[in-house]
């Protein structure tokens, strides 16, 4: 192998800095191709072009892992120490909450992970290839390092080429890269440190061939291909926990911690001091930890996240794993990719410069929608001579076709050549007419080399007319004279140079239309008839249009304290331009994917901190930076719809893939797929995962007195040495039937006022905030005082235990019904129409309840079941009277800390 040329990090040759030859003599393989027998010994020694398939957990390890979870595991404790206890009914309840909350678990997680499987996909079934000078069609998994392969238009890279020859070749690298346009093949070698965009003489296994022809040689297959690499850098991605899973892992650990130590404290409290018989203090114990568990807690939680995807998904945004509604509401920064995500993934024409005028042109993407204006003026067409003349040139020098489809226009051919259709269309020329009065003779087809395309055209009089249009610097050596108010003048080339600097800085891509009348009648056209004597007509600069919604949702995620960066496979100038008009970044500062490769890990966080524009980035870049930023303690979506995002859509704490245009692997590989690619849905995604996070610590801060209530109870009826005021099974009627009936309705509450107008919550906060922790504890010494004042007075009357035990259920249960209301705003009033009636599901669930209420109390087989009995109109009467106090007690705490200027939580 020659020593002059560079090598890849990994030790691979670069091949993008082989000449052909060399190539060819690295690998040993003549211009005859590979012999059966060289192709047999490759296949041994290098395998199949395929990619290896992952391991993936069993069904039943999937299911099992629903159960790893501290609270999980003390429920399951107590399940069986009540078992053995023989309480069958409270243990078969307990078992069936968690069962339960297992299989909703498994059925929204445990989609098996596809994105490889996706991969596969991507990679053509058979390819043509020259073997011992014969031409053969074999499958892609045949194919082995030193084999030459033909590609032609429709074609998809079934292996990373170097290529040999090109005719025209353009390949479509979009998926891979991120750049929209199609990418321009040449053979010649380029230097060993360029982005992966601009190795214009390599051909890259997945990505589309969309015109010409061209010859490669395979320099690498299966996993050593660049798709092979992205395969390996999502199955080594670790994926993140969301910030809620972490902070209710905290949450659990301190809450078992706690209940561990209370009923230990009971038992030997119990035993040792008042002298409660063994079995008895176990079962106090036991029932200690059952009330202060909220087993209903990760049952609430999950119908809340799946509230959450059912409203997302009425949003065109589908979820794919349930805890990635709530990462959302915490997300700091949203990493989008450029192509198909913040741009329409169209080349649209947007400027018009003639000798005499610049125009604007409106509309975007290839539907024929659309006019021109100077200055902010509309203007016609029919009356501008020279704009209809460049328009017809672009129209007839071009190979593209202009389709309508069901609801969308479709180009076949290169998308820029589209956009010269569809100018043409908006300056009101009908191309099929325009083709028939101006039929094409000949041509000279597009080629790097020259970087022009000529037509020749007949107009049925005689008169013979060149077309060309090409890169503006070729072009204007061409021409002579410029075509000005419809006269010939000659060429200001001091003016166009300045026109196209002006546009390039604006990351359009500028494209030159002349136009040259022929002498004499010809049938053919040579290159000596297109070197000089032309008219330049003008310039067009065309780009990917950023989308108007896009503009405006990254406004809203500014103003909800939401940075947005942009990491693309484009160039720098067109990510500035693009970035300038969507409002990211300040417009001066872009970083490139080759200076990130200079940058240690201390100046990558500065940059990804600094920077909000990342251009030339490659799938390594796109992982490193949402790393960095992770480290720097940011909450990180990534946006993308192409293979090159993949890895960082896994690694993100939220992947946001394209549902439209976006790639099988970015859709598996993301936790969030949006049905209408339009990023404006990922504000609507937000807004949703912050009510989300809201009504879930709504929930916790509605759930944890009660539980606190229940247990208080317990612990005094032992420290006073009392009958228990309450039975496990009635406190699992009150959790299970009253506390998840009333507590789901919170999981409907509509966002409040300024869920977009606040930043996101510290991801590193508790769950509960300090004031949080205070409401429920301020809360439940209002429950356990009020029933143990209920409960002490019954007894002190002469009332039977199940009396008292009955009147302490109601008190619990009522004061979990008003409660509730006041928990539909944790600071506001709720002392109003909007809110008392404001959620009809509250109102349903508080009626309903008190229902189930009366039911328990009167039904003689649930008085039978749960131990309770009649209550008479006084005991309701003072069951009323200590609900109403709580809520009123918790209004005028919502006062006051209005009254001093607490607005958020």
């Amino acid at each position: 192998m020659p020593h002059e040329h560079a090598s890849e990090a990994n030790g691979t040759p670069a091949w993008h800095t082989y000449p052909p030859q060399h190539t060819l003599d690295a690998l040993n393989t003549g211009s005859d191709g590979l012999s059966q027998t060289e192709v047999q010994q490759r296949l041994e020694r290098y395998g199949a072009n395929r990619l290896k398939t992952p391991q993936a957990k069993s069904a039943v390890m999937r299911f099992l892992l629903q159960f790893h979870n501290v609270l999980i595991y003390i429920l399951l404790v107590a399940s069986v120490l009540t078992a053995v206890l023989g309480h069958w009914v409270d243990s078969g309840v307990i078992l069936g909450v968690v069962v339960i909350n297992a299989i909703i678990g498994f059925v929204q997680e445990g989609k098996a992970e596809k994105a490889l499987n996706a991969i596969r996909h991507m990679l053509s079934l058979s390819a043509i290839v020259i073997h011992a000078g014969q031409r053969e069609q074999i499958p892609t998994e045949q194919l082995v390092p030193g084999d030459i392969v033909l590609l032609q238009s429709g074609d998809k890279v079934p292996a990373d080429l170097r290529l040999l020859h090109c005719k025209n070749l353009r390949i479509e690298e979009a998926a891979l890269t991120g750049e929209s346009q199609a990418v321009e093949k040449s053979i010649s070698a380029v230097e060993a440190v360029t982005a992966i965009g601009d190795r214009f003489c390599m051909a890259y296994s997945g990505t589309l061939v969309v015109y010409g022809q061209g010859t490669g040689i395979v320099v690498a297959t299966g996993q050593q291909t660049e798709i092979g690499r992205i395969s390996q850098m999502i199955a080594q991605v670790d994926k993140l926990t969301s910030p809620l899973l972490r902070q209710m892992a905290i949450f659990a650990r301190w809450l078992t911690l706690v209940v561990l130590l209370l009923a230990a404290g009971i038992f030997v409290y119990g035993l040792l001091w008042q002298d409660y018989p063994l079995s008895e203090i176990f079962m106090a114990a036991v029932s200690m930890a059952i009330a202060a568990i909220p087993e209903e807690l990760p049952a609430i939680m999950t119908i809340t996240l799946a509230l959450g995807v059912q409203n997302m998904a009425r949003r065109s945004a589908i979820v794919r794993r349930l805890p990635a509604v709530e990462t959302l509401g915490a997300v700091t920064v949203i990493c989008t990719d450029k192509t198909g995500t913040l741009t329409r993934n169209e080349m649209t024409v947007q400027r018009v410069i003639t000798a005499g005028d610049q125009l604007q042109v409106s509309g975007a993407g290839y539907a024929p929608k659309g006019g021109f204006s100077r200055d902010g003026a509309e203007i016609s067409s029919a009356g501008h001579a020279d704009l209809r003349e460049l328009c017809r040139a672009g129209l007839l020098c071009n190979d593209a076709l202009l389709r309508q489809g069901d609801d969308t226009w479709e180009i076949q051919g290169d998308p820029t050549e589209g956009a010269l259709i569809t100018l043409a269309t908006k300056a009101a020329l009908d191309p099929a007419r325009e083709h028939e009065q101006l039929p094409r003779i000949d041509v000279i087809p597009f080629e790097p080399e020259h970087r022009f395309m000529a037509t020749l055209h007949h107009d049925h009089t005689g008169q013979s007319l060149v077309y060309v249009k090409g890169a503006p610097e070729r072009v204007l050596v061409m021409c002579s004279h410029q075509r000005s108010q419809g006269e010939d003048r000659p060429l200001q080339s001091d003016f166009w140079q300045a026109r196209i600097r002006e546009a390039s800085e604006n990351g359009q891509r500028i494209l030159a239309i002349a136009s040259r009348v022929m002498p004499v009648k010809q049938h053919t056209l040579a290159m000596s008839d297109v070197e000089t004597g032309f008219t330049l007509l003008g310039l067009v600069g065309i780009m990917d249009p950023p989308r108007e919604e896009a503009i405006a949702a990254v406004q809203q995620c500014h103003a909800a304290g939401i940075r947005v960066k942009m990491i693309t496979g484009d160039h720098r100038i067109t990510a500035a331009a693009i970035g300038a008009s969507l409002g990211i970044g300040d417009g001066q500062q872009t970083v490139t994917g080759i200076e990130l490769d200079g940058m240690d890990d201390a100046q990558l966080r500065r940059a990804a901190a600094d920077v909000d524009i990342f251009a030339r980035a490659d799938p390594g870049h796109k992982l490193r930076l949402v790393n960095a930023l992770q480290n720097n303690g940011e909450i990180v979506a990534m946006t993308g719809d192409g293979v090159n995002d993949a890895p960082a859509l896994k690694r993100a704490d939220i992947g946001v893939a394209m549902g439209r245009k976006g790639t099988e692997v970015a859709k598996e590989a993301a936790e969030m797929v949006l049905t209408d690619d339009n990023f404006a849905s990922i504000a609507h995604a937000v807004e949703e995962g912050r009510t989300v996070y809201d009504n879930i610590r709504k929930t916790m801060v509605y759930v944890l007195p009660t539980n606190g209530g229940e247990a208080g109870l317990v612990l005094l009826a032992i420290m006073f040495g009392m009958a228990l005021p309450i039975t496990p099974l009635q406190i699992l009627w009150i959790n299970m039937v009253t506390t998840v009936t009333l507590a789901i309705s919170l999981s409907f509450e509509r966002p409040e006022m300024n869920v977009m107008s606040r930043p996101p919550h510290d991801p590193r906060a508790p769950v509960l905030s300090g004031f949080l922790v205070w409401r429920i504890v301020f809360v439940t010494l209002l429950m356990i005082g009020g029933s143990f004042a209920l409960y002490f007075w019954e007894l002190a009357q002469g009332s039977s235990v199940e009396l008292g035990r009955t009147v302490v259920v109601n008190v619990l249960v009522l004061c979990e019904i008003v409660y509730l209301f006041n928990c539909r705003y944790l600071i506001a009033s709720v002392c109003s129409r909007q809110g008392m009636l404001g959620n009809r599901y509250v109102v349903l669930a508080a009626g309903s309840l008190l229902i189930l209420q009366l039911l328990l109390t009167y039904l003689p087989v649930m008085q039978q079941l749960f131990g309770t009995v009649a209550l008479d109109a006084a005991a309701w009467g003072r069951i009323a009277a200590v609900s109403l106090i709580l809520f009123i007690a918790i209004e005028c705490e919502k006062y006051w800390l209005r009254r001093r200027g607490l607005k958020n939580l």
